[in-house]
């Protein structure tokens, strides 16, 4: 009886408790950048517009700072339903999803413009609806910048010939890896998390990537020669695992897409501000950076285009796009 009358107390108390009838759907993000990096603040940003359009019911909850690993680990992680939503760019996502290769070749992009001509239009809706075989539901995309290489001290790219036997970080991808043969570095396959200390250690000679995460990941204190190259242009874009979006009410879906457009648009602004505003900060940091013709490395990578033939169509079209 005292356990029938404690059971009845308990249920009474819930029943007046504010809220307590109403579930809340609480959904886990992960982000390998730091809170100071543009795609962290965007997905700051979508956590609150998501519970603002969903009416609080659905609550998102970022870890960031690589809490839950680093980027090929979270996209296992959401692709196997371990955490919701992940944060990627698209040169690792491309070992899932092929058809994001094509976003990752080298020099693909004109211009901003036209990137987003792209990724706004068929082409990068057909992507997305990609991701859906490998158990992945995408959003929009967002700006990762543009990546150019960065290199120790005694290690200064002044043209491709510098290029040669120099030890690069690369994102464990095969387009990353034969572009940076071709140019005639030694690419080195690396976790974002480990290239501070391997820079600082001379286990590699440089790395590459935009402003921003340059100076958010304190690489310019290591490897303090940048040159803009911009190689690579490839966008981010925000990940969640399919069944778990599919298994929500309609009116959630709705209030999570429309969320994450919204911090798509939020974030490609942030990122272009951002990226001036690091450039500056890491020059007055004691970087130097420099501008460089690059010809003569778009000329060595064109063996790429001819080396991943099943990007040949998608390739066609992005150049027709201009």
């Amino acid at each position: 009886m005292n356990m029938r009358h404690a059971l009845l107390g308990l249920l009474a108390s819930a029943a007046i408790l504010p809220g307590a009838a109403s579930a809340q759907t609480v959904l886990r993000l992960a982000e390998n950048q730091p809170d100071s990096n543009p795609v962290t603040v965007a997905m700051y940003h979508f956590a609150d517009l998501v519970k603002e359009y969903s009416g609080g019911e659905v609550e998102v909850q970022v870890f960031s700072g690589a809490q839950l690993g680093q980027e090929p680990e979270t996209i296992e992680q959401a692709q196997a339903g371990i955490v919701d939503f992940t944060r990627v760019n698209s040169v690792g996502l491309a070992n899932v999803s092929p058809s994001m290769g094509a976003f990752t070749l080298p020099y693909v992009f004109a211009d901003w413009d036209h990137k987003y001509k792209v990724l706004d239009g068929d082409i990068g809706a057909e992507a997305l609806a990609d991701l859906e075989e490998v158990g992945l539901k995408g959003f929009a995309y967002m700006d990762a910048g543009s990546r150019s290489f960065y290199t120790v001290e005694g290690k200064t790219i002044a043209s491709i010939d510098d290029m040669q036997g120099l030890k690069i970080r690369v994102q464990p991808a095969p387009i990353s890896i034969r572009m940076m043969e071709l140019l005639g570095a030694v690419p080195t396959p690396m976790n974002y998390g480990e290239v501070y200390s391997a820079l600082q250690t001379g286990v590699i000679d440089g790395a590459e990537n935009d402003f921003v995460s340059y100076h958010t990941s304190a690489h310019y204190e290591v490897a303090p020669n940048y040159v803009e190259d911009a190689h690579l242009s490839p966008p981010a874009l925000l990940l969640m695992n399919k069944m778990r979006f599919d298994s929500l009410p309609p009116e959630q879906q709705e209030a999570i897409t429309r969320a994450a457009v919204d911090a798509a648009m939020y974030e490609r602004d942030l990122m272009r501000e951002a990226n001036e505003q690091a450039r500056q900060t890491v020059t007055e940091g004691g970087a130097t950076v420099t501008e460089i013709d690059n010809a003569p490395f778009q000329e060595a990578v064109q063996p790429i285009y001819e080396e991943f033939p099943d990007l040949m169509p998608l390739l066609e079209r992005i150049r027709a796009a201009k």
